[in-house]
């Protein structure tokens, strides 16, 4: 069994759990933990020494990306096809609870075929024992999950409690049952990569906040990526060395809106000219693309970015997209990330499918998000839009009368509902300093065990 499941992984490209780890971890930074520990099941004839592997079914420890420390597991399929024991629960367990001590990520590789049938309960269990210290560590550390293999029943909940998921394109699978048994179910014929591959979760169904080609690819991307979270929310966010100058004008931002607002332009060519080195690691690119969500470094400070996207939907807000935006903001604040906004946006979009879907539940998780988060916000009106719907089919003078009066900067300048009117090619520079005189913002809240965002 051990044979065969390695050769298939090397037919499809997939690394063992082992080169996983070597690869996203710097050089000989690994600290492994509890490389002897077996599992305990004696029934079905697993106490057989021909099915006990040292280490059961998961890797784990610690070591560092870039330097900096991380917590880590790996799943095996090549035992009992990465399935979850009691001890193998137990392995993931501690990391965790580590993690949290110290003030460190948690990062998972994801390969696993659900609970161990043969153990039962004490399965479910330990993946009882996993929900909760996914839950205890949310908003304490960053807690990130890449999917690399086949992720089926229970397997799933614990990724989808972290804060991010990233899937990799053909070899990952994301399902609470399989084919077989939604066919049984349902009468439907579908595939693995219909049901549940990074397709579907990264455009369909959101579950997912993005997909990379191939193992090397994803670990090398999470290494980018781990480079923009703070180790933990005692952290600030990080700051590294820029060499992209802080006053650099962006000459091209003078022309790049067009003056007819019914007009589309790309939010991304705006976001890339003003960010350091062009760099900006988008969040869910392929799905609710009406809005623009990721990282970027303005002074190589780590700056959460939220924007309309006009190509898309004229850039209207509809249910996905303000749920996107909400658990980005709401990220960004739990983790000390300063956010700026790039709005251009005519509203919340119109129709019964909206309405019937709760777009007024789902867009308050938006403007929810948005008011509760505390970090330094910085927004910029890149444009509006709303005029042509608020005067549909009215006579022509009415609109021009609301355009001298609201469809520009002025009145609500005047009204000191914004703070400046800049010229474009100063945003950059407008944002950096802003950022720096924002760094010691500090903003309480009033007392409570939590607050009740409309889920």
């Amino acid at each position: 069994c051990w044979v065969s499941a390695n050769s298939q992984n090397q037919l499809m490209g997939k690394l063992t759990a082992r080169e996983r780890i070597l690869l996203l971890l710097d050089p000989d930074s690994f600290d492994e933990y509890d490389m002897f520990v077996e599992h305990r099941c004696t029934d079905f004839g697993m106490d057989s020494s021909k099915n006990k592997y040292p280490g059961d079914s998961v890797v784990t420890g610690r070591g560092r990306i870039n330097g900096r420390l991380a917590y880590v597991f790996s799943q095996d399929f090549t035992v009992f096809g990465g399935s979850l024991s009691g001890a193998h629960a137990q392995k993931i367990c501690k990391i965790m609870d580590q993690a949290a001590m110290v003030g460190a990520p948690v990062i998972g590789l994801n390969d696993s075929g659900g609970a161990r049938i043969q153990e039962g309960v004490e399965s479910l269990a330990g993946y009882a024992d996993i929900f909760l210290r996914n839950v205890l560590c949310s908003g304490v550390v960053p807690q990130i999950s890449l999917i690399m293999g086949p992720c089926a029943g229970g397997a799933v909940y614990s990724p989808a409690l972290t804060d991010f998921t990233f899937m990799v394109k053909d070899t990952s699978y994301l399902f609470i049952t399989g084919p077989d048994v939604v066919k049984s179910v349902t009468n439907e014929d579908v595939t693995q990569e219909q049901l549940g591959g990074a397709k579907t979760h990264t455009a369909v169904s959101g579950v997912a906040h993005r997909a990379f080609e191939n193992d090397i690819d994803a670990l090398l991307n999470l290494r980018e990526f781990f480079n923009y979270l703070p180790l933990s929310n005692r952290d600030p966010a990080p700051v590294c060395e820029c060499h992209d100058p802080s006053d650099r004008l962006v000459p091209e931002l003078d022309t790049i809106v067009p003056a007819e607002s019914t007009k589309a332009y790309d939010m991304l060519d705006i976001i890339h000219s003003i960010v350091d080195e062009r760099e900006f690691f988008e969040i869910m690119p392929t799905y609710a693309r009406n809005i623009v969500v990721g990282f970027a470094r303005m002074n190589g400070r780590t700056v959460g970015i939220v924007g309309n996207q006009p190509k898309v939907a004229s850039g209207c807000l509809d249910i996905n997209s303000s749920v996107k935006g909400a658990r980005f903001v709401r990220f960004c604040d739990a983790f000390n990330i300063p956010l700026i906004t790039f709005v251009d946006v005519p509203g919340f979009l119109p129709g019964t499918a909206q309405e019937y879907g709760g777009i007024i539940r789902h867009g308050a998780k938006l403007l929810f998000a948005f008011a509760e988060a505390t970090v330094p916000k910085i927004t910029v009106i890149t444009r509006k839009g709303a005029v042509q719907i608020i005067f549909r089919g009215k006579e022509a003078d009415a609109e021009e009368e609301y355009v001298d009066k609201f469809a520009n900067p002025f009145p609500a300048a005047m009204r000191g509902f914004v703070d400046d009117i800049i010229q474009p090619s100063t945003t950059r520079m407008r944002i950096c300093h802003d950022l720096d005189v924002l760094a010691g913002k500090s903003q309480s809240s009033p007392w409570k065990k939590h607050a009740n965002i409309p889920l």
